[in-house]
């Protein structure tokens, strides 16, 4: 196993121990954007709020990249990001190659 493939595993591994099952990349794009709004929701998330939390999740993730920068939280708490540089247009496989990448940062593997 490469580098990656092994970072990868062990980063679905520990996701995995924690949650009981392995959630796919948008529930862990799920789980990062509530670990960011840092509050769970008096009832569920309406569909709008996932897209929004999944979203935060990205701008998260991609901050050290230098394509977000954190701006601040509103009233109800929600971080807002600002974009400093477009993300490149990248296949389907590219991007989620990046994703993970980021992901594996993000949990510290």
């Amino acid at each position: 196993m490469d580098d990656f493939a092994q970072r990868w595993h062990n980063t679905e591994q520990m996701l995995k121990e924690r949650f009981e099952k392995l959630p796919d990349l948008e529930g862990i794009l799920f789980l990062i954007g509530v670990n960011e709004y840092g509050q769970l929701p008096r009832k569920k998330f309406s569909k709008e709020q996932k897209q929004d939390l999944m979203h935060i999740a990205v701008c998260t993730l991609l901050m050290p990249y230098g394509y977000y920068e954190f701006i601040g939280r509103d009233e109800e708490n929600w971080p807002h990001f600002k974009e400093i540089e477009a993300v490149p247009v990248l296949g389907n496989a590219n991007q989620e190659q990046l994703l993970k990448e980021c992901i594996i940062e993000y949990f510290g593997e």
